[in-house]
């Protein structure tokens, strides 16, 4: 068969729906500047999809050195990959600091945060050796266990008696062979909000010999005392072996970064084919990752904000009735009842009459009889947002439990003609 007639009859999971979905309930527009309140097709929106936790996306003095950077490097230095040509004493600076603030030994500047998780999976493990995984692990993760020629053991999500189960099969594998153990658990889930069990998983340490991977993405400069993640939380970040994290969250840009000991960082240096093979992080970026790192060590107001606006918003959603699952963490979702059609008619009428932007999550994703609506607040957000935001939750829950959103698709048709 023909790969493209292949394609032009089986568009995947998601691409199914998008005739009815492109532009306004998948990827949608928000213009203008970062910030709680910014423009979807025309119309201001109030928006909570953004992972700009502290944010540091339109921060002024950011911006400030964003811009004097991009000034005096352009977008193009340091050209070539680290190891043959791009390295520069400030991308080693940033390793330096991320270091000392997630306390490992050493840590190593990724230019992508995706493809820098795939690869690290790939470089720490060989066929010989055993992968024990959460069930809701991010594609990131899933699509580095698709790298790997061994076996890979995954448990229900955060079931902490089915992890051990699958430690012990994977130690009975192993015993006799060259091969080790690598769990990987993320610290904040980025769909629902939970955490993972970080503190359980480590206490298996006493009794299993394996080497702990955390993708804290979500929970760096949002979790723990200083914001140094999710282990900080638990107080168990000596006991992540590995620590990843991303710039694309509480960072506000591009890259991320991967804090071990110093041997194993140096070992991924050598090794990791996404960063090998792959242009050096642009001097600009690197600099602004240093003034973010900056930024959330000295400025723990931000953090503060954040969470005044979190425990507001979380709080005030319960109080409407509202069912945000297991969340303890800034990732806010709300759960309703109902399918495709009704998950399209609450967004449309959120965004068009009430104007309040989020994320919509349907089917594959979720269950075919559950709508998850995803807000993140942000330290730029104001109680302001939040009250008003809560009344509009409310009476849409309302209207869909009268029954009263049409049973079919919503129609945005004429808004994308404004």
């Amino acid at each position: 068969m023909d790969i493209f007639e292949k394609i032009r009859s089986n568009r995947g999971a998601l691409g199914q729906y998008q005739e009815q979905a492109h532009g306004y309930f998948a990827f949608p527009k928000l213009e203008g500047e970062i910030a709680p309140r910014m423009k979807f097709m025309g119309k201001e929106v109030l928006t909570w999809s953004l992972n700009n936790y502290l944010g540091l996306g339109n921060h002024p003095d950011i911006r400030k050195v964003d811009a004097e950077a991009a000034a005096q490097y352009g977008l193009a230095y340091p050209m070539g990959a680290r190891a043959m040509s791009g390295q520069t004493s400030l991308h080693e600076k940033f390793e330096r600091m991320a270091a000392e603030f997630t306390g490992k030994e050493d840590a190593y500047l990724l230019n992508y945060g995706y493809q820098g998780m795939v690869s690290i999976i790939d470089a720490l493990v060989d066929r010989h050796d055993v992968i024990v995984y959460d069930s809701e692990s991010h594609a990131c993760i899933i699509d580095g266990l698709r790298m790997h020629m061994g076996k890979r053991f995954v448990f229900p999500h955060n079931d902490i008696t089915s992890c051990e189960k699958q430690l012990q099969r994977a130690e009975n594998l192993t015993a006799g062979t060259n091969g080790g153990i690598l769990l990987i658990t993320e610290g904040v889930f980025g769909m629902a909000g939970d955490l993972g069990k970080l503190d359980e998983i480590a206490a298996l340490k006493k009794k299993y010999k394996f080497r702990l991977l955390v993708d804290d993405a979500h929970g760096f400069g949002t979790m723990g005392k200083t914001g140094a993640g999710t282990g900080e939380h638990f107080g168990v970040q000596d006991q992540i072996d590995v620590y990843f994290a991303t710039f694309a969250k509480s960072f506000a840009g591009i890259g991320g970064f991967v804090s071990s000991t110093r041997d194993v960082v140096n070992y991924l240096r050598y090794n990791l084919r996404s960063q090998i093979f792959a242009k050096s992080l642009p001097m600009a970026m690197t600099i602004g990752a240093i003034k973010r790192l900056e930024m959330l060590e000295q400025h723990p107001e931000l953090k503060d904000k954040l969470w005044t606006i979190v425990n507001a918003l979380q709080k005030g959603l319960r109080e409407a009735g509202l069912d945000l699952g297991k969340t303890e963490s800034p990732v806010t979702p709300v759960f309703l009842k109902g399918g495709i059609p009704e998950a399209t008619q609450v967004t449309y009428d959120l965004r068009e009459n009430y104007g309040v932007f989020c994320s919509i999550v349907v089917y594959p994703v979720v269950p075919k009889d559950v709508i998850l609506l995803r807000l993140i607040p942000t330290a730029s957000h104001t109680l302001e947002d939040v009250e008003y935001t809560v009344k509009c939750f409310k009476a849409v829950k309302e209207k869909l439990e009268k029954g009263l959103y049409p049973k079919e698709v919503a129609d945005f048709t004429k808004s994308a003609k404004r």
